[in-house]
């Protein structure tokens, strides 16, 4: 059960949509689905608004946070693009693509929602009602994922309402994530393309446009989802399981072994449908009050690169 006042989801209409864009135009945060997960949003240019995605989420301030717009145009308001980030976003605008690239000095994101660095995380979501959202919000949207910082990323709105239930505030109801895992993120300040966290689009793809991806330079957090412990539930988690021990329940793919209490990513080995049940699985076997979760080898390669960082992110030691 929900207590009064609390987050809660809502159907989206035209009249939900226009609440929440003069929610988010006055300060006050919204959740809201996109094809990856559910976002927090608050208003990027804001640093009050921006705070209280911080306070909400428990997030520690030097992680920086990703600003969603509804167009290119949009998004070349607040942000530098060179040849390399117009071909990359033309190619996976709207979708599940973030660019870190050189803040424009009239872009007015402030320091908060950016952790006080020089460049901008920012996004087009996929799915038109965001981007309704957004477009009517008129103004850039830092939204985060909309659950407790480090813990599992909600794909349906009833997770955010259940994880962030000590604030007040409106959830859209999008439906289930399509995708199910955070977007790419590809660092473009300098003169090397660098990807900082695999997601929703598959590497590969990406460095078929540009070149190779190089991997993460220095240790400065520049974008989302670069800390060691992320994306976790209460119970431990042992990687590249064939199986269960006593104690255990699984999470399997492409098949479980015979009499095995868990639950099966996808049990005919599609990527695409494993990264779409991720969460909802860990979050329903996390439930059952399992003190650990065994999980089944992933392939390393496409959506499977980004569902075998957000495991072992989950599985880190916590802080």
């Amino acid at each position: 059960m929900l207590a009064t006042g609390v987050m809660r989801p809502r159907k989206i209409t035209k009249a939900s949509l226009a609440r929440a864009a003069s929610a988010l135009r006055a300060g006050r945060l919204v959740a809201f689905a996109t094809e990856t997960v559910y976002g927090l949003g608050a208003r990027a240019d804001d640093p009050r608004a921006v705070a209280k995605i911080y306070a909400a989420k428990r997030r520690p301030r030097f992680n920086p946070l990703i600003a969603h717009v509804p167009d290119l145009a949009a998004a070349k308001r607040i942000a530098s693009f060179d040849a390399r980030a117009e071909m990359v976003a033309r190619a996976f605008w709207p979708g599940p693509l973030t660019l870190v690239l050189p803040l424009r000095s009239s872009a007015g994101v402030c320091n908060a929602a950016r952790a006080g660095l020089p460049s901008i995380a920012i996004r087009v979501p996929a799915p038109k009602q965001a981007r309704d959202l957004l477009r009517l919000a008129g103004v850039p949207i830092a939204a985060p994922s909309a659950n407790p910082s480090g813990r599992l990323s909600p794909t349906r709105a009833i997770d955010v309402a259940r994880g962030l239930s000590h604030i007040q505030g409106d959830v859209l109801d999008g439906g289930p994530c399509a995708v199910g895992v955070e977007s790419t993120i590809v660092d473009l300040t300098g003169e090397t393309a660098r990807l900082l966290r695999p997601g929703g689009v598959a590497a590969e793809d990406i460095a078929a446009l540009i070149g190779d991806l190089a991997a993460p330079g220095g240790n400065t957090i520049k974008a989302p989802g670069m800390l060691a412990s992320h994306y976790a539930p209460r119970a431990q988690l042992r990687l590249n399981a064939g199986g269960p021990e006593a104690g255990e329940l699984y999470l399997g793919f492409g098949g479980m072994p015979q009499g095995t209490d868990g639950i099966d990513l996808s049990p005919r080995g599609d990527l695409a449908e494993a990264a779409r049940n991720l969460f909802v699985a860990l979050r329903d076997l996390d439930g059952r009050g399992a003190a650990r979760i065994a999980v089944a080898a992933i392939p390393e390669k496409g959506l499977g690169r980004a569902i075998n960082d957000r495991l072992r992110r989950a599985a880190a030691p916590r802080p």
